[in-house]
């Protein structure tokens, strides 16, 4: 407790002298620090930004936050995260996420993963109370009772959320939750943090599922060194928190009962404190990040370039018709029989339903212990997945639209994109999240057919694909499923049940890979997805005006620009289609890559022109659908104006 109390000070010293750029500080939470040591090897933290103590007891040593703190190479985030980020795949602490409460979710996925391979651990979250309030917290807790896991969540009630006093905002205040699934603790003493603790751990270990463990104490601080709690705190309540200070109480009892001289207490706080003077100095001359390793560890073993994972051809039969249903639900089937670390999970996917769209039908009758129906939450879709990836095994999940990735965006954008990178590849995240997307077929209307593949592509570390070809959705979903990195799987709704004849031999689909399934001579025209169809047809319809090369992208993050560059230097002039909006868009973003390289620019007889949805939302009626999107005659004119 100490340790940390020191480290704290120390930081904050430091920053005063201004060497540093941040500091936050778990004074007052130190009590927690006992909590680590009921955990056994294969357990889980996933704690938060205050839980310094927790994660020195976990085996985090001073000198390593001390590295952190200074942001050097050598930390456990090669200096990307703040301090008090703490992380190390080795002792099971999982990356923090500045978000509070966007650890819970993982967790649990940890915990299922821990529940289905029948392991006696346990996982331990912890979360700021004002953070109680964040829709992941219920999910997260929704979805341990539901699953009976083995997770303790531990809520820090030190009553502010920065400067807000949450009494009024508190859910265990409010009565929310079920008095028998929480635990009352006044955390001040570790003794009686323990003692809960204790009994938690072995609700958790006998197959009881999880308890929410309510711990009071003081937060003796401000919120972060950006803050000063005497701006919204009396004076008098700061001082009668320091009046219960848990090192000072805990020192006093043990003096008073003869388990600790006065002498014995001066000479424990003179070592640690020149401990944490010499690890603080070291620290500080250890090597900074060198500027050329920003991009390092944004994908597996990849530097500036994404490395591509090695593809292998996907197991379906060749020479003959299929859907790409069909094709993909063969895929997943082949998956489930050849490695049992894949879980499947989503809403509907279960039989007989087997997913809106069929794609996992007859997958939990034969395999019930790996498929699962997903309530209708699709953070704890996203954020389980997370966590099972994170603890080894192999989770393809379905999102039963795209449209409805909302509620998962807070996972997708700062927890299954950052993880890799913000540890420096000490945590990896190899998952699928596959959807039904896009329009062309009416009756969806703004709910049901979006194609908002650049929402996706934006966020790094993440792979994005679109199939257009049964063959091709098989290919990438296989791809995907064996990389080592998340993987946002995009299936088109109007080419899906299409029966297309499927080459004799069926290769594999490379990401990065775009396909030319038409070459020509005059304008390169790049689509993908449910466009694939109008491009082909337009192909044919000016083959005697127009010698159209017709590229199939496929693969959206990373895209192939070689075979665009060179597809560009024999034609000349490029047209894009695409179904997404216009602004910001995949589209632009090819556009922006061939014009602004002097190579490809000095190439081109006429701008490149960009045929997209406008930047508006696919209406119910049919005409308003139509209207939005691309159609034959646009890309004929877009065809004919740069010819």
């Amino acid at each position: 407790m100490y340790l940390s109390r020191e480290g704290d000070r120390r930081e904050g010293v430091l920053l005063r002298q201004g060497k540093g750029w941040f500091q936050v500080s778990g004074m007052g939470h130190e009590s927690l620090g006992v909590i680590p040591l009921l955990m056994e090897e294969g357990d889980y933290l996933f704690p938060y930004y205050r839980d310094r103590a927790m994660a020195l007891a976990k085996g985090t040593t001073n000198r390593e936050l001390a590295e952190a703190y200074f942001a050097k190479q050598c930390s456990s985030s090669a200096g990307r995260q703040m301090p008090g980020h703490y992380s190390s795949r080795k002792k099971n602490i999982w990356s923090v996420p500045t978000p509070t409460g966007a650890n819970l979710l993982p967790g649990c996925g940890v915990a299922w993963g821990m529940q289905m391979q029948e392991k006696s651990n346990l996982v331990v979250a912890t979360i700021g109370d004002a953070a109680s309030r964040q829709g992941e917290f219920y999910e997260a807790v929704a979805f341990a009772i539901e699953r009976n896991l083995p997770i303790v969540f531990l809520v820090e009630d030190n009553r502010y959320g920065i400067s807000t006093n949450t009494d009024k905002f508190n859910p265990f205040k409010l009565e929310v939750f079920n008095h028998e699934i929480v635990k009352h603790v006044d955390a001040r003493h570790p003794d009686r943090v323990w003692d809960a603790a204790v009994e938690a751990f072995e609700k958790a270990r006998s197959d009881n599922g999880p308890t929410l463990m309510l711990c009071e104490l003081d937060r003796l601080c401000s919120h972060t060194s950006s803050d000063d709690h005497r701006v919204y705190r009396p004076a008098e309540e700061i001082a009668e928190m320091f009046d219960r200070d848990p090192i000072s109480v805990l020192a006093d009892e043990l003096i008073d009962t003869g388990e600790l001289t006065q002498e014995d207490w001066e000479n424990i706080r003179q070592e640690i404190d020149e401990q944490v003077d010499r690890e603080y100095i070291e620290a500080e001359s250890k090597e900074d990040p060198v500027a050329e390793t920003v991009l390092d560890q944004l994908f597996a073993e990849s530097t500036a370039e994404h490395n591509l994972p090695v593809a292998e051809p996907p197991p379906i039969e060749g020479g003959r018709n299929w859907r790409m249903v069909d094709a993909v639900n063969q895929v997943f089937k082949s998956g489930l029989e050849s490695n049992k670390d894949f879980v499947f999970f989503g809403e509907d996917i279960e039989d007989p339903k087997g997913g809106v769209f069929r794609l996992t039908a007859d997958l939990s009758d034969t395999f019930p212990d790996r498929v699962f129906n997903a309530p209708l939450a699709e953070a704890t879709i996203a954020g389980v997945a997370c966590g099972l990836a994170s603890y080894g095994m192999r989770p393809v999940f379905e999102i039963q639209f795209i449209d409805f990735s909302g509620p998962a965006w807070n996972q997708i954008s700062q927890n299954i994109g950052s993880l890799r990178w913000r540890t420096n590849g000490d945590w990896s995240c190899p998952m699928v999240l596959y959807a039904p997307y896009g329009a062309y077929l009416p009756g969806g209307s703004i709910w049901h057919s979006q194609a908002n593949e650049a929402f996706f592509s934006h966020i790094p570390g993440i792979q994005v694909v679109i199939p257009s070809t049964p063959e091709d959705a098989a290919g990438l979903m296989w791809t995907a499923m064996h990389a080592e990195d998340p993987t946002i799987y995009l299936i088109p709704k109007h080419l899906f049940r299409q029966q297309i004849s499927v080459d004799e031999n069926v290769a594999a689909v490379p990401f990065g890979s775009a396909r030319i399934r038409q070459e020509g001579d005059d304008v390169t025209l790049v689509t993908w997805g449910n466009c694939t169809e109008h491009a082909e047809s337009v192909v044919k319809k000016l083959e005697d005006e127009v010698s159209v090369e017709f590229i199939d992208l496929r693969s959206i993050v990373p895209w192939d620009k070689q075979t665009v560059r060179d597809s560009v230097e024999k034609t000349g002039r490029l047209v894009v289609v695409q179904e997404d909006g216009e602004t910001c868009s995949i589209g632009q973003s090819i556009i922006a890559e061939i014009s602004g390289n002097p190579d490809s620019f000095s190439n081109l007889f006429a701008a490149p022109k960009l045929v997209t949805k406008p930047d508006v939302y696919i209406g119910y009626n049919p005409i308003h659908e139509y209207a939005a999107l691309p159609d034959e005659e646009e890309v004929i004119a877009a065809i004919r104006l740069v010819m």
